[in-house]
């Protein structure tokens, strides 16, 4: 990598620009076109491509960048720089012809590009619906930069990002957010107009990118100009990309992932409703199962900011960790990949011996092996494991009889009392759980048994949906049953939005974002409540 300053047409931007201006500006970016002397490499690999192709040469494609920029898994000196050249990307292929197409990439650590630091061209394959994924090395740590593409032609919109803080460095503070359940067909993405508004050092998506159910007309969206391939319930990999098309379309989805690097899991809908490891939820096939598995990861893949590497089957390993210094560190999880089957046919019910059987996991066992190993020693204030199910019970009491979910952690009792009791044994600081799923805010303590007066070894916080479950309301009769039978429950609210939080080595502090409308766009996000965590006590103090 080379750091020498390479000066380039500057384009002319206020200081007054404010962050919507700079989110949305791509007519301005377009007017500083990238030559291929400043981006070397790029006349070669351009050679390369047959006549008519698309390149600096005769075809030019009217904004090959509809579906964004991003950034993701940051790294103290790298980090993931991500787009996918589809001009059409609800039409089988993109819209773009079946060769390679360089990619020319640039970042700078100002946004007028007049200090660009690295730069390089990158290649859009086909076999990967012509995604790039451009590992950037030898950046400064803890340090905003900005990034941008060009093809075609045309230049991408200018996307921010932000590298970690390496372990073991003083950091003050860190403002992140996090997103879940984003079902395109219930509602807006208003949610992203507001966090995008926000200075986040870092976002995490904590599953359902996609639903993977047939599209149905509900009244909320339009969705008469949807050809029948793009409604489909997706199994193949033209399907799954339509469906990535659909949502990744979405200018407020892409404006969230444009201000903050993201780090993005998976849960179930990315594939099927509730899979565990080779059982779909309707129990096809495990053959079949495993070949539907490997079309949707691989999708997943080429449309997030992710430097997990790609995957070439039905198996991908997404768990992984990132510190911020000696502040945070954050445990990614894979609750789906490894688990055993649900018990009681995936309904809510009772706990019993089969959900305590010592035999079952949620994790598997190499992952539980990691997730304790990285809780030993503690090297951070804080520890959070952010994933996709709940820890906690969230009970709900009927005819007397005491029902809990059989697809979150409340159906596996051994693995998350191996996981509790091994973070208490370790003397893990300050433990957090950071979860979706669920389509509602739901915060408790985290106890090894929630029938009895067991103490708090941590917190945890269930972030609402950013669209699934349309408007939804303040509080509901699960709310209110979760309140009436567990202590151990905080707060509660079902409607639309997401989480921010600040975090320093004192105080935690959740702020719940949420709209009172979500199924018309357009829609304000509001303060709902405040919740905070003081350090070394485990405990939920919430501000209304």
């Amino acid at each position: 990598m080379s750091n020498t300053r390479v000066d380039i047409p500057a384009i002319s931007i206020s200081r007054g620009t404010t962050r919507r201006s700079f989110l949305t500006w791509t007519a301005a970016v377009s007017a500083a076109a990238f030559t291929p002397a400043m981006l070397g490499g790029t006349a070669e690999a351009q050679s390369s491509l047959p006549a008519g192709s698309l390149g600096s040469g005769s075809m030019r494609l009217d904004n090959p960048f509809a579906l964004g920029v991003a950034s993701g898994d940051p790294l103290p000196d790298s980090v993931i720089l991500w787009t996918r050249l589809a001009p059409k990307p609800l039409e089988i292929g993109g819209g773009m012809p079946p060769v390679a197409i360089p990619v020319e990439w640039e970042i700078a650590t100002d946004e007028a590009f007049g200090s660009v630091v690295d730069r390089g061209t990158a290649i859009a394959d086909p076999a990967h619906a012509h995604s790039v994924h451009v590992d950037v090395k030898g950046l400064e740590a803890w340090r905003v930069y900005y990034y941008r593409f060009r093809a075609g032609g045309s230049e991408s919109p200018v996307g921010r990002t932000r590298t970690s803080a390496p372990l073991g460095a003083d950091l003050g503070s860190l403002s992140f957010a996090w997103a879940s359940c984003q079902a395109w067909h219930d509602g807006y993405y208003n949610a992203y107009e507001d966090m995008a508004e926000r200075e986040n050092d870092v976002i995490f998506f904590l599953g359902d990118y996609i639903y993977e159910s047939e599209l149905k007309d509900n009244g909320i969206r339009d969705m008469s100009a949807l050809s029948a391939d793009v409604r489909a319930e997706p199994y193949t990999l033209d399907q799954y990309r339509l469906r990535y098309g659909l949502y990744k379309s979405e200018e407020p989805l892409q404006r969230a992932h444009a201000s903050a690097p993201w780090i993005v899991t998976m849960d179930d809908h990315e594939v099927d409703n509730n899979w565990a490891a080779e059982i779909s939820q309707d129990d096809d096939d495990p053959v079949e199962f495993l070949s539907r598995r490997a079309q949707a990861f691989k999708v997943w893949w080429e449309h997030t900011p992710t430097r997990v590497t790609a995957p070439t089957g039905p198996d991908m390993r997404i768990y992984r960790r990132t510190d911020y210094g000696n502040l945070v560190r954050f445990s990614v999880l894979d609750t789906r990949q490894y688990r055993s089957n649900q018990v009681h046919d995936d309904k809510n019910s009772p706990q019993d011996a089969e959900t305590a059987d010592p035999s079952r996991t949620i994790t598997g066992d190499e992952q539980e092996k990691w997730i304790l190993d990285g809780l030993d020693p503690s090297p951070t204030a804080w520890n959070v494991l952010a994933h996709q199910t709940v820890i906690s019970d969230l009970p709900r009491v009927k005819d007397g009889q005491r029902n809990v979910s059989m697809d979150g952690w409340s159906g596996y009792e051994a693995s998350r009392h191996r996981i509790l009791d091994g973070a208490a044994e370790r003397g893990a600081k300050n433990l957090v759980s950071i979860v979706g799923d669920i389509h509602r805010n739901a915060f408790s303590e985290l106890r090894r048994d929630y029938e009895d007066a067991s103490p708090a070894v941590g917190v945890e916080f269930a972030g609402t949906s950013i669209a699934s479950g349309k408007d939804g309301a303040d509080s509901d009769e699960a709310n209110e049953g979760y309140k009436s039978a567990s202590e151990a429950f905080k707060f509660g609210n079902a409607q639309r939005g997401y989480i921010a939080v600040k975090v320093d080595k004192n105080e935690w502090t959740t702020e719940v974002r949420v709209t009172d409308k979500n199924t018309a766009p357009g829609q304000k996000l509001h303060r709902r409540a405040t919740v905070t965590v003081p350090s070394g006590r485990p405990e939920l103090n919430v501000q209304e």
